[in-house]
């Protein structure tokens, strides 16, 4: 399950290797993804990644969504929440993976 949650949170990675890029965005989500170690990881694809979050995610929700890739339990436990700010959080956070998926991909 821990994997699944890992891989859950780093969707947007594997997805957008290799593709177009829309800049090099820095920030919390493109430290993080660099930080991951993920074989598909680049400053180019994490600036894109990060380029997506800053257009739909706002500072809390990033900040958040960067906290997923240290701490793949708190992925997990946001999405099984019953709370209905985890659950708008949740939301937010699979559109953006989608986005992030068409936009880097």
């Amino acid at each position: 399950m821990r994997r699944i949650l890992i891989l859950a949170a780093l969707i947007p990675l594997a997805a957008c290797g290799g593709g177009r890029s829309t800049g090099s965005a820095t920030g919390e989500i493109s430290r993080a993804c660099l930080a991951a170690d993920r074989a598909a990881a680049s400053p180019v694809l994490c600036g894109c990644v990060q380029g997506v979050a800053n257009r739909m995610l706002s500072s809390a929700d990033r900040d958040r969504a960067a906290d997923f890739f240290a701490d793949p339990d708190y992925a997990h436990a946001i999405r099984f929440s019953d709370l209905p700010r985890n659950e708008a959080f949740w939301d937010r956070y699979r559109e953006f993976i989608t986005t992030a998926e068409r936009t880097c991909g």
